[in-house]
């Protein structure tokens, strides 16, 4: 009677252990995902690779293309417009509801977390990712708002987090907007200006959206989609 609730639990940690290694750039988007060679990196028989790759298909993390079967989904410039739309509403909340409950600690791990941002100080290994990523979710906890911040989780799922690293090396004008925009809503927080925090925020998941679908405009015709 065991059986169905370990296959589910071997099932979720395939499809986690999959979307690790896309998100992280890995697996790069356009990329055929075979079975076989999951199930053997992973150490799995094929069904629940199978089972995860459906998982991940829903989660709109992968497709399935003719001819080609399962590949890494190249977002669509306008669905990435779309999505940080949405982003960009939740965002907002979640910055305004941090307004009445941020303490200084958390205003100093806010400036620490930027810190890393500043340009110049960018290394090409990752680290920016973690700090950017960072600095977003330490608000979403200061919240207080768990459905919130899931739903904000969920919504950065959807695209693979290493090419929002690539967006700001590529781009030194957008390191140095990002860095000031974070600098804005630090200072909004700081000041328990809740209008102004929400509307910074908004704007900054806005903008790094837009620099997100330029990115994918200009490498979406060089990706073969088979």
């Amino acid at each position: 009677m065991d059986d169905a609730p370990q296959s589910d639990a071997l099932v979720d940690a395939t499809a986690a252990a999959i979307r690790a290694r896309i998100m992280s750039g890995d697996i790069p988007i356009g990329a055929q995902l075979r079975q076989a060679e999951l199930a053997k990196t992973l150490g799995v028989s094929r069904t629940p690779v199978r089972e995860a790759l459906r998982q991940l298909q829903t989660g709109g993390l992968i497709e399935v293309v003719p001819h080609r079967g399962a590949v890494v989904r190249v977002p669509a410039p306008w669905d990435v417009r779309e999505t940080y739309e949405v982003r960009a509403e939740l965002e907002g909340l979640a910055c305004e509801r941090a307004v009445p409950r941020i303490t200084r600690d958390g205003l100093d791990d806010l400036r620490k977390a930027n810190e890393a941002l500043r340009p110049g100080a960018i290394r090409p290994d990752g680290s920016s990712t973690v700090a950017n990523d960072s600095f977003h979710t330490l608000i979403h906890g200061i919240a207080g708002n768990e459905r919130l911040a899931r739903v904000i989780k969920e919504i950065n799922e959807a695209f693979p987090r290493n090419v929002s690293a690539l967006v700001l090396q590529d781009n030194p004008r957008h390191r140095e907007d990002n860095f000031a925009e974070h600098e804005r809503i630090i200072t909004a927080l700081a000041a328990d200006d809740a209008e102004t925090a929400r509307r910074e925020m908004q704007a900054h998941v806005i903008s790094a959206g837009e620099q997100l679908a330029r990115w994918y405009e200009r490498r979406s015709a060089t990706v073969f989609r088979g």
